[in-house]
């Protein structure tokens, strides 16, 4: 006996049958959920941290006053507990504020999903670092092309995808990943705003020895590299390894912007200063040794005015 086919209406049950359309809509809504702060575990190399600045304390005034206003976002780990997409600085202020609970929609995601939910997520943050802004789209690029839904295989047509729902560039994106390429010492400069983004990308291109070498010679000369310096620096690694004598002769170079000095070798002054001796500490005592000089010459031409 031949069955009578079954019709598929899009519910989920007999009694959506009987449901007004509010009711229905109300049913399909996210389900947000009270779950102890205990169960959560932050994202497994979450780029974005939380940092305890003035828009961690306005957050923190908010959800004193009218609680936890958007849900965080978690998904099941196979151990138990669940793993924290979206919501960690809600996170970090809940638990400053002693609260045991937060708000919280659970949904089942594979990893790259995860990946790409977190990170849309956190770029909407008013104050993002380089560094985070590099290894978040460098983790949406891997994980697009894991997932096979870039339009074209290769990193060209992930981070297309990836500008379409951003406000940099395909350009500007290629040029934040390279920065994942620096070592976590210059990185952090990036972060700090001592080294400007294009010189850093130049920098990128260095090897993680010459980038170490690179650091000491900015510590010595107190200074950072120009765009035309780091070009050079990319320019003379392609052809062979930079040495630290050679990085010196670049870092200790004058720039359009400086004003005029007088330069002395450092072998003519090393032996009067402490092996530890900064560059800095070294000009600042010169100085108070021509102080000090021009007080006594002075002293002396009053003396033979008498």
């Amino acid at each position: 006996m031949n069955q009578r086919p079954k019709i598929d209406l899009g519910m989920s049950g007999y009694e959506e049958l009987f449901m007004n359309d509010q009711e229905r809509a109300d049913l399909k809504k996210p389900k947000v959920e009270e779950v102890p702060l205990s169960e959560f575990s932050p994202f497994k190399d979450h780029p974005f941290k939380v940092r305890e600045d003035e828009e961690l304390e306005r957050l923190k005034d908010s959800i004193r006053e009218s609680g936890v206003l958007v849900p965080a976002l978690a998904r099941p780990k196979s151990g138990g507990g669940y793993e924290l997409i979206s919501g960690h600085r809600r996170m970090a202020a809940c638990m400053a504020l002693g609260l045991e609970t937060m708000p919280v929609i659970i949904r089942d995601l594979t990893d790259e999903e995860a990946v790409i939910t977190m990170v849309d997520a956190n770029l909407q943050r008013e104050h993002i670092l380089p560094s985070e802004k590099a290894f978040a789209y460098k983790m949406k690029m891997e994980a697009l092309s894991h997932q096979g839904a870039s339009r074209q295989v290769g990193e060209k047509w992930s981070v297309s995808q990836i500008s379409e729902g951003s406000k940099d560039s395909e350009r500007q994106i290629h040029r934040y990943i390279r920065l994942t390429n620096l070592t976590p010492e210059l990185l952090q400069m990036v972060d700090d705003g001592k080294i400007a983004l294009t010189p850093a990308v130049e920098l990128s291109y260095l090897s993680e020895k010459e980038q170490d070498l690179l650091l000491e010679q900015m510590d010595y000369t107190d200074a950072t590299p120009s765009l035309s310096q780091a070009q050079r620096m990319r320019h003379m690694s392609r052809e062979q390894e930079l040495s630290s004598e050679e990085l010196y002769d670049i870092m200790s170079e004058v720039k359009g912007n400086q004003v005029e000095y007088v330069k002395v070798p450092m072998d003519r002054i090393r032996d009067f200063f402490r092996p530890d001796t900064s560059v800095k500490q070294m000009q600042d005592m010169i100085v108070k040794a021509m102080e000090h000089y021009s007080r006594y010459l002075e002293r002396q031409r009053d003396r033979d005015a008498r």
